[in-house]
């Protein structure tokens, strides 16, 4: 069988890609990965930067295309048989990363080059390169012994393969979720355009009436404008049931064993917990670092939240004679509250933001920024019909910067959120200048019959939020594959994407791109104001949402042991205790569809959200200081943030934008939180 991804290519060709070509790919791209790493360690000559460090950071480059590929179209397109080639692929690559840090002898030269690291001319790069790939393989147990060795890739086998099977179980009982209504007068309230994809979505499966599912741009306009409470009731139970139903799908089984997995690996390499293990390599360093964080935004924020809060209940009571305000009253009233204090509807909004203008403001604001061009590239197979290639150029030098897919519509083999990926990173060997291949991913409100894709304000930062991360990709200028782009520490990961929303609510730049779909009218100045003063609307109560999330986090993975929780939702419960302000609710629980630190890599980690809303607010205020579109600001944060990728440490690549250390106050003042 002719396989295309066993032939080097530079651009995916998914036009020939089958679903059975993966896996033997995969294991022949580790078979290689396996010659180049012992073609270092076998090496006679003394161990050195360029012979061992370096060579090991390129090594492996056709297994990191082929499983980035791999899982990218696992989150995006994954249909059954995918899913089955993934729970085969997953311990094949976490076996293969195991012989890699706990192979001796290639430690033996690794360590033999760190010894010396002091007489070395290294550039900055360089230095943080080796810092990094000695620290990787002692803290993936290098310095086990064998017994030890051999318990530690028990544990990531079993790790790699329960965070697919909680993907996989989120995903299926997210899918199994529908509400047929058919009844329209039950629709009261919900936009028309809902009400006619609801329509389609029925029609497509061959039913009647109106049908909704748990896909987030159907989910957050049914719980926002319907009107009728118990169907709004039914969805965010639905939602929030995730994986807590009495069903196959049921996650509670399979979180704990993560959790308390990740506390034994953590134990296994010599630390308390799995927090400590992670935040080692992170800005924030210590658990106690990031709880004094989160004690802090708590403290800053529960007076503004329940104050918030009290003022919500007392509107829903005055609107809608409710006596006590439940969570499926929460969007819904918060919505109608701000219509109320700022006559702002968010469905005013969406005729000024088509999915089609909104991307070309992306395309336009981080040309003006950075001096790049944006074209579309048909010529680029796509590996869905609804995906769209762009090729990326320099305004200066017309040359080749990156490419981008953009994937921008819910399917049924595609999971939920938002995010950004690669399928290819950025790095310079032998004189090339290798360019990434990104890609922005979302699940956004579709097109109907009659009218494009209109985006609510949300949807359109959320669009701003990811394209921020495909920057820090597409405009990377290091030399090491693994420095490249967003590889940087992952609570400094989300400065690029956090910063770049800012422009959504600047008017300079909304008037590029917020325009009426029907009539090209530029949005009213009299909006803009009013999206501006909404800003800062609950975020009291959003920031202690976040609080409370990052809590549930380090609950589960800032502790020494598990053993005593029984009951999943009761120790939620605990959890959350200083951050709900929602009564509590039967049979809703949300570790069970936690899929940031379950399966994605936000374990110990969600808690970044927050850390990088500081460093964005910091950095745009110095943007604003000198003009949102300033040349000199823009570049100084190409050059120090978005192409540095990881080659130094962030404390140091922030200092050398802003000049100095990120404050908590710009943060404070942009949520009138001060």
């Amino acid at each position: 069988m002719s396989n295309p991804l066993l032939t080097p290519f530079d651009l995916v060709p998914f036009s020939t890609i089958k679903n059975e070509h993966y896996l033997p790919a995969i294991k022949a791209a580790i078979a290689q990965a396996k010659n180049e790493i012992e073609d270092i360690y076998i090496n006679e000559e003394q161990p050195n930067f360029e012979n061992t460090i370096a060579a090991l950071d390129y090594s492996g480059n056709q297994l990191s295309r082929l499983s980035v590929l791999f899982f990218n179209i696992y989150s995006s397109n994954a249909d059954d048989e995918i899913q089955h080639i993934a729970m085969e692929v997953s311990p094949l690559l976490s076996e293969f990363g195991n012989d890699v840090n706990l192979n001796e002898k290639l430690f033996h030269r690794i360590k033999a080059v760190y010894e010396k690291k002091d007489s070395l001319s290294l550039t900055t790069e360089q230095h943080t390169l080796l810092e990094n790939t000695f620290k990787n393989f002692a803290r993936n147990g290098a310095l086990l012994n064998e017994l030890q060795k051999d318990e530690l890739r028990e544990l990531d086998k079993e790790l790699s393969q329960l965070s697919l099977v909680f993907g996989a179980k989120v995903l299926n009982d997210t899918n199994a979720y529908e509400l047929l209504i058919d009844n329209e007068s039950d629709l009261a309230g919900l936009p028309i355009d809902n009400i006619t994809e609801a329509r389609e979505t029925a029609k497509a499966k061959g039913k009647e009436g109106w049908l909704f599912t748990l896909d987030y741009p159907v989910y957050l306009p049914f719980v926002t404008y319907i009107q009728n409470r118990d169907l709004r009731k039914k969805m965010v139970l639905a939602k929030n049931a995730l994986g807590f139903q009495d069903n196959e799908n049921n996650t509670e089984t399979t979180l704990l064993t993560i959790a308390k997995l990740k506390i034994k690996k953590a134990n296994l390499l010599g630390y308390k917990t799995y927090a400590d293990y992670v935040l080692e390599e992170r800005m924030a360093k210590t658990p106690s670092t990031v709880k004094n964080f989160l004690n802090e935004l708590l403290e800053k924020s529960t007076p503004f939240a329940n104050k918030e809060f009290a003022e919500l209940e007392l509107f829903a009571k005055q609107k809608g004679g409710i006596d006590k305000l439940e969570r499926w009253d929460g969007a819904y009233y918060s919505e109608q509250l701000k219509k109320s204090k700022f006559n702002l509807d968010e469905e005013e909004l969406r005729p000024y933001f088509s999915l089609e203008n909104v991307l070309n403001g992306v395309f336009d604001i981080a040309g003006e920024l950075y001096n790049i061009k944006f074209n579309k590239a048909p010529e680029v197979e796509v590996y869905h019909p609804e995906v769209s290639a762009y090729k990326v150029t320099s305004t200066l030098t017309n040359q080749l910067v990156a490419y981008v897919y953009t994937d921008f519509f819910p399917r049924s083999t595609k999971r939920a959120g938002a995010w950004m990926s690669s399928f290819k990173s950025q790095f310079k060997k032998n004189g090339v200048d290798e360019r990434p291949q990104v890609s922005v991913t979302c699940n956004f409100t579709k097109p109907t019959a009659t009218k494009p894709s209109l985006l609510t304000f949300g949807e359109v930062t959320t669009l701003f939020h990811e394209f921020g991360h495909a920057l820090h990709g597409m405009l990377s200028d290091t030399t090491y594959p693994s420095l490249s782009g967003p590889h940087v520490y992952w609570d400094f990961v989300e400065l690029p994407s956090q910063i770049f929303e800012n422009w959504c609510y600047e008017k300079e730049a909304l008037s590029r791109f917020a325009k009426h779909y029907e009539t090209g009218e530029v949005i009213p100045d009299a909006l803009i104001e009013k999206i501006k003063a909404a800003a800062s609307f609950e975020a009291g109560m959003q920031m202690l949402r976040q609080v409370g999330l990052a809590s549930i986090d380090f609950g589960w993975h800032a502790v020494e042991s598990l053993e005593n929780v029984k009951h999943v939702k009761e120790y939620e419960a605990e959890l959350t205790a200083k951050t709900s302000l929602y009564p509590e609710t039967a049979g809703v629980c949300t570790s069970t569809a936690f899929s940031h630190i379950f399966q994605g890599g936000y374990s110990a980690g969600y808690y970044s959200y927050k850390w990088a809303e500081v460093l964005d607010a910091d950095a745009f205020e110095y943007f604003k200081e000198h003009g949102i579109f300033n040349k000199e600001v823009a570049a100084k944060f190409k050059q120090n943030i978005l192409a540095a990728g990881g080659s130094a440490h962030p404390m140091d690549l922030y200092k050398a934008f802003r000049g100095a250390e990120p404050s908590i106050q710009p943060l404070l003042k942009r949520g009138n939180l001060n």
